[in-house]
């Protein structure tokens, strides 16, 4: 026997039948439908489901064993489709899905490892899966493809929704007893820095050169020796010769307890023509109001803030 379809108007109609035993009742109850077109679908009933379902019985209407059979289970279906929309209150241990971050290896250490202990504690289940940064981030948000991304490139407030993380200073880094960290000043003059070979850091698919943008027409006179698209070899690179890399503040810290001393390096304040790094959370509108992403979102700005206080004060 194939399997019969009916429109969601006519088992709403039906439910009430069954329940209500009344065309009448029926009809009052669904508010828009006169007694005429009640009798109309349940007579399209009758014919669809092979049974009349309702037979007089003295003034009254009684259900046929088949209309007894189905009460039951269009009441279940009624209490499900009432309850489909319903909000529960959301926790953060109910979360099992993976979100996608884009980011560079610099975001994922300032701002999702600080937060990792505190993320998995509250909702064991979280998945995270980094993916490198493209070069316009708020397409893959908007497609779906990434939920959040980590940058330091100005958002355009139009396309995005954005949240500034942290503010950073950039300096120089560069082998122990390199010319510039045997100078006396603590901050490398441009001239000084264009004098020697620099180790780039490429961002996004783009390539994108944060030094290069910010020196604009004295970028020309770089001499880039190599590029990297990530922090994590820059120190051994740096110790191999008298190449300069410009890096947050915050990169050159992390080197500090391991890399940093292996490689014996030294720090410098960059030139100031090289400006300061802000650094965003951006999203999209199509999560703006799921309560998982909220979550995460809120937990990253404060344990990325909260991270940069601490290593304020020290």
């Amino acid at each position: 026997m194939a399997p019969l379809h009916l429109a969601p108007n006519l088992i709403l109609v039906l439910a009430h039948l069954l329940k209500t035993k009344s065309v009448g009742s029926t009809a009052m109850m669904l508010g828009m439908m006169s007694q005429p077109s009640v009798s109309r679908h349940l007579a399209q009933l009758r014919e669809a489901i092979q049974d009349p379902l309702l037979v007089r019985a003295g003034n009254q209407m009684a259900r046929t064993p088949r209309g007894e059979e189905l009460v039951g289970r269009l009441s279940d279906w009624m209490s499900t489709t009432a309850s489909l929309f319903d909000t529960c209150e959301f926790t953060p241990a109910q979360i099992c899905r993976r979100f996608r971050i884009a980011s560079t290896d610099f975001g994922v250490a300032t701002v999702c490892l600080p937060a990792l202990p505190a993320l998995w504690r509250e909702a064991p289940s979280l998945g995270l899966d980094v993916v490198p940064l493209g070069h316009v981030p708020h397409r893959s948000l908007a497609s779906g493809d990434i939920d959040l991304a980590l940058t330091g490139f100005d958002p355009v407030p139009e396309q995005i929704h954005h949240d500034l993380l942290f503010e950073d200073t950039f300096v120089c880094v560069m082998r122990a007893g390199h010319p510039l960290a045997e100078a006396d000043a603590d901050v490398v003059s441009l001239a000084g820095f264009l004098a020697y070979p620099h180790l780039a850091l490429s961002v996004s698919d783009a390539e994108l050169d944060r030094v290069a943008m910010e020196l604009g027409a004295e970028a020309r006179h770089r001499k880039v020796a190599a590029r990297v698209p990530y922090f994590a070899l820059a120190p051994r690179m740096l110790a191999a010769g008298d190449l300069v890399m410009v890096v947050p503040a915050r990169a050159a810290a992390g080197w500090s307890a391991g890399e940093q001393e292996q490689c014996a390096l030294a720090v410098r304040r960059a030139p100031e023509e090289l400006g300061t790094l802000r650094y965003w959370l951006l999203w999209h509108e199509r999560s703006r109001l799921d309560p998982p992403a909220r979550w995460l979102r809120a937990r990253l700005i404060e344990m990325a803030r909260m991270a940069s206080d601490e290593g304020g004060k020290g």
